[in-house]
């Protein structure tokens, strides 16, 4: 996370979406490996209704992980959009 807000302070806003999104899901992955449990993919959602079994999940987490998993693709790939490049479609 402090990467993301370092990116943030320098204005790469798109950057700041992926780190933040990848900081989460490794978090998110972290607490399935101490529980002893694998977890595959990359959308926080998914694996948040995964965990939600052994863990209480908030409405809250959830609605924020579908945020996150909004900025996985379109943040790092220079075809995500129609035209343009990703930096161009995310400000602060």
């Amino acid at each position: 996370m402090a990467s993301a807000e370092t990116m943030l302070a320098n204005g790469f806003f798109e950057w700041t979406c992926f780190a933040s999104q990848q900081g989460a899901e490794k978090a998110v992955k972290a607490v399935f490996q101490k529980m002893g449990a694998a977890a595959w993919g990359h959308s926080l959602l998914e694996l948040l209704k995964l965990l939600a079994s052994k863990v209480a999940i908030t409405e809250e987490l959830l609605d924020c992980a579908r945020i996150l998993d909004r900025f996985y693709i379109p943040t790092r790939h220079p075809n995500s959009f129609e035209s343009g490049s990703p930096f161009e479609y995310f400000t602060q």
